[in-house]
């Protein structure tokens, strides 16, 4: 079965990730940086080697999207991120074939002890079975 396994995040996160402080999310430093990418990069070659890798990206920060809905005209109405009343969003996914739901949930698991700086907020990671029109979770 395919799984789309999500890691959320804030545009705070991506301020601390650079060395700007706020409110609950101190400041990372290069070394803290440079050990999330490592232990990212660890799982991702963990799951190249496994064979259950489809795809893995992460994003880039909320200030750099787009939002787009209809407008009560039917117009597209277009809005640049972010968006002050969401607090979470899509931070990056892998994408994830896995033969059951017991061994994705291992994977966010190890996902959610990536390295972070004391104190940053410990953000969720979310598992969405992909429906291939074909099964059940």
């Amino acid at each position: 079965m395919k799984y789309l396994v999500m890691v959320q995040g804030s545009q705070a996160d991506y301020e601390a990730m650079r060395g700007n402080a706020s409110a609950g999310n101190p400041a990372w430093s290069e070394k803290d940086v440079q050990a999330m990418f490592a232990f990212m990069g660890a799982v991702n070659n963990d799951l190249a080697e496994t064979g259950e890798l489809i795809d893995a990206q992460g994003l880039v920060e909320p200030a750099k999207t787009r939002y787009v809905s209809a407008g009560e005209d039917g117009r597209p109405v277009i809005t640049d991120g972010p968006y002050g009343e969401t607090k979470e969003l899509l931070a990056g996914y892998w994408v994830l074939e896995c033969e059951s739901l017991e061994r994705v949930t291992e994977i966010a698991a190890r996902v959610t002890q990536c390295p972070a700086p004391a104190g940053a907020p410990v953000r969720p990671v979310v598992i969405r079975a992909i429906d291939g029109g074909g099964g059940d979770v």
